[in-house]
């Protein structure tokens, strides 16, 4: 991630002091970090999740996505959060609970959908609040640019600004080269809760998590609604 890269999201630019530039330079900064000393264990991470620029960034991705006019169990949508609250008291508030590690997450309303091919099986869809999805996206602007520096040039899964095709767009390059075989594969069930690191792995030498993986965590692991 170069020091002028945008955050994730190609959100637009704005002024020297503005929030999404002091979020790109955070991210610059912590992938730089993470570039330089693979094994370096990150233990202040927690205050760039509650910095008001990182939530500030965090909300625009959530109000950006198609899911923002779903509700999760609150039956809060991102529109009667910005009528109802205001985006300024909404963000002040969790910051407040993120701080002081009061933050719980509720539930996610599970629906099930489709899944794509016409094979007749259902994925299950999880639906946070949109306090949750803010949390969410607060870290995961903090966490990518740590993790991308790890990543081999071959990984193009969940990456900024790669996606699948850019990995089948290599197969005739690599089979001017020798190779004769495309292995296409797909873990079961990877993302279930089963799957999620442990406290004590979030509490390896060379974690990210640095002291807090439980409260990192906590956004992406509980109940589910139907």
């Amino acid at each position: 991630m170069p020091k002028d890269a945008p955050p994730n999201g190609g959100a637009p630019p704005d002024g020297p002091m503005g929030p999404v530039r002091r979020v790109s330079e955070m991210q610059a900064k912590l992938h730089r970090w993470a570039a330089a000393n693979p094994g370096r264990r990150f233990d202040d991470l927690f205050n760039f999740v509650h910095e008001p620029a990182t939530l500030i960034v965090a909300f625009d991705r959530v109000a950006g996505n198609t899911g923002s006019r779903t509700a999760g169990v609150d039956g809060l949508t991102v529109d009667d959060v910005e009528a109802q609250i205001g985006v300024p008291g909404f963000l002040d508030d969790l910051c407040a609970q993120i701080k002081q590690g009061t933050f719980r997450p509720l539930p996610v309303r599970e629906r099930k959908i489709p899944k794509p091919g016409g094979s007749g099986k259902l994925r299950k869809l999880g639906i946070p609040t949109v306090a949750d999805r803010v949390v969410q996206a607060a870290l995961k602007l903090v966490l990518e640019p740590i993790f991308e520096a790890d990543f081999e040039p071959v990984s193009y899964g969940f990456r900024l600004m790669r996606r699948a095709q850019d990995a089948i767009a290599e197969i005739p390059l690599f089979g001017t080269q020798g190779y004769q075989w495309v292995l296409d594969a797909d873990i079961e069930a990877c993302l279930d809760a089963c799957s999620y690191c442990s406290l004590p792995d979030c509490h390896a030498s060379n974690s990210v998590c640095g002291g807090f993986g439980g409260s990192m965590r906590r956004p992406f692991r509980r109940p589910v609604r139907t």
